[in-house]
């Protein structure tokens, strides 16, 4: 019956078989390091934050089937709408907005009381308007006030907004739009230009955030680079020297699924550290198979980029399957302290909320531009 329905399925199907096997293997590493959570906090119910996990890939997978059912061209017309919608939402969490772990990034939903991080709407959000603006302004493409300044403008601000409370999602999102623009045929010195700005940007922030610490987390931002340069803050290396233990158990073919020991010494190792997990207990081959799924997704897309008649379905797979293929990487970056700490989680993967959802919001839309593709030719 998977089969038959699998095989309804329109669109890449190799971009589908990557999706259901990070949700697979999902569960199985969130089931595996989450059981010092259990013990904590759920009196050692080690199931309550599989099914939890569970019914967040649910719910994931019903939005990225319907994310998948609409025509990508609807993301078009939506596109500047979301934007503002994303550019309130971060004013608002940015002054008003839930502090958890001494980070405001999250707004509470009345009645239902569910946290909701406002930054990974506005990475959709912002990818959307920016494919829009590029697909619509080719013509012109090297004008600077015709093609760079509507798109210089929107990523500033928005990028502004998020880098408070989450650096690491800003520059992660600055990045991805710099390289829709270089793949969008933007003039190179107005590039340059944006990277400059973003520069100067970044600046101010770190002068506002010594006057404003409350808002801004300068502080963090350079404890955790001071930590990683010069390796003397002892809270740092000791979770870095527990990945490292992690990794170097695994070995190459892993200590086998459930057998962890360092889920038990590491912080959040079904988020930040997950990656750590997968290795220990999978071995070098499954930590080399989960990068490979990410990369297999980044290169159908790309596929999709030379098959779309459409400069906008081609500028949104990209950008999409960019930003999830970037995250990705910096997490096992981290892991592997090849970058500081950057409270990226592994997209689909680690165990999450809003971060799952709007991963599957993405690989949704990514579908339906491949699915209409596939239709065309």
């Amino acid at each position: 019956m998977l089969s038959r329905l699998f095989g309804q399925l329109k669109g890449d199907r190799v971009i589908w078989m990557v999706t259901l096997l990070l949700a697979l293997f999902s569960l199985l590493i969130v089931y595996s390091a989450t059981g010092i959570l259990a013990y904590k906090y759920q009196g050692g119910n080690t199931e309550y934050y599989l099914l939890k996990q569970l019914g967040m890939l649910g719910f994931g997978g019903f939005i990225l089937y319907l994310g998948y059912l609409m025509h990508y061209k609807r993301y078009n017309l939506a596109a500047p709408y979301l934007l503002v919608v994303a550019g309130v939402l971060l004013f608002y969490t940015l002054f008003f907005g839930t502090d958890i772990n001494q980070a405001r990034r999250w707004i509470e939903l009345p009645v239902i009381g569910i946290t909701f991080q406002t930054s990974d709407f506005a990475k959709i959000a912002l990818i959307l308007y920016v494919a829009r603006a590029i697909s619509a302004k080719q013509e012109y493409i090297k004008s600077y006030k015709e093609a760079f300044l509507p798109i210089i403008v929107p990523v500033l601000v928005i990028c502004a907004l998020i880098a408070p409370a989450d650096l690491s999602s800003a520059a992660l999102l600055f990045f991805t739009c710099l390289m829709l623009m270089f793949m969008g045929r933007v003039d190179a010195k107005y590039i340059g230009l944006l990277l400059v700005m973003g520069v100067v940007v970044f600046a101010f922030l770190i002068m506002v955030g010594k006057a404003f610490p409350e808002f801004i987390r300068s502080e963090t931002w350079a404890n955790r680079l001071g930590a990683f340069v010069n390796a003397e803050n002892e809270e740092y290396m000791l979770h870095v020297n527990q990945s490292k233990i992690a990794i170097a158990r695994g070995g190459v073919f892993g200590v086998g699924p459930g057998n962890s020991i360092q889920r038990n010494y590491l912080p959040h190792p079904y988020s930040d550290f997950i990656y750590s997990i997968i290795i220990e207990e999978y071995g070098l081959f499954g930590g080399l198979a989960i990068m490979m799924l990410y990369l297999t997704l980044f290169i159908r897309c790309v596929r999709l980029v030379t098959r779309s008649p459409k400069a906008f379905g081609a500028m949104l797979a990209l950008g999409l399957s960019l930003i999830l293929t970037l995250q990705a990487l910096a997490n096992m970056a981290v892991a592997v302290h090849l970058v500081p700490v950057t409270g990226l989680t592994l997209p689909l993967v680690s165990m999450g909320g809003t971060s799952t959802i709007f991963t599957c919001v993405a690989i949704g839309m990514i579908l339906s531009v491949s699915k209409h593709i596939e239709s065309s030719q």
